[in-house]
């Protein structure tokens, strides 16, 4: 019989899978349809700033934490975590500043509640990074990181276009369009710091799976 292949490479044929899967739920959900379908307008995208806001704002916390969680045993990875934790720890206010630039008043953005999908994914989000050495969130990480870099632009593009909305509107899908793409790379380099292992590949797939159905939760409430 064969040996079952748990390296990098492998464990990325498999997420692969599941963000192709992610990308069709995302493609049915309300505010994506309206968006490809030429029925988006603007309170549509304030919606969409709003529901994400607070969690992006959570995003960089989980990372923190995740990576205060990894034993001495895996420091590089630790590190990375760290730096990319840095990175993004400020992403919300591009969210805010989107908001402000489309005619909306910060403090409705600062002060929206966060949306149901959007506590379950940050619980989730949390709940994976406190467990000890939390090796499974580099398949969160790659539904959010390939989110980014697969789909952000795009949709940048497209809200602009369809609201005639200056640049500084669509900052944040924007930036991530641009940047994400170097975070995929860099989630491969993770991705072989803790591969192969048989129990964290079958991890953290699941765990992309899991992340990527709280995130079209979340999509899904923008227009509840």
């Amino acid at each position: 019989m064969p040996a079952v292949d748990h390296g990098a490479e492998a464990v990325l044929r498999r997420l692969a899978i599941v963000f192709t899967a992610f990308e069709r739920a995302l493609d049915a959900t309300p505010v994506i349809r309206r968006l490809n379908g030429g029925r988006f307008e603007l309170a549509h995208y304030q919606a969409f700033l709003r529901a994400h806001r607070q969690q992006v704002k959570e995003g960089a916390l989980w990372i923190a934490r995740a990576a205060s969680n990894v034993s001495v045993d895996h420091l590089e990875l630790r590190s990375t975590l760290l730096r990319h934790a840095v990175a993004e720890h400020r992403d919300f206010r591009l969210l805010e500043a989107d908001y402000l630039a489309t005619g909306g008043a910060v403090e409705d953005i600062r002060s929206a509640p966060m949306t149901v999908g959007s506590e379950a994914l940050s619980a989730w989000m949390f709940h994976e990074a406190s467990k000890p050495d939390p090796f499974g969130l580099l398949g969160a990480m790659w539904i959010i990181e390939g989110l980014g870099s697969f789909k952000a632009a795009e949709w940048g593009r497209s809200v602009a276009a369809r609201l005639g909305l200056p640049p500084e509107a669509v900052r944040f899908l924007s930036y991530h369009g641009e940047n994400d793409a170097a975070h995929i790379e860099e989630f491969r380099e993770m991705l072989a710091m803790v591969l192969p292992d048989p129990v964290v590949a079958d991890r953290i797939v699941r765990t992309a799976e899991v992340t990527a159905r709280l995130y079209v939760l979340q999509i899904e409430d923008v227009l509840s």
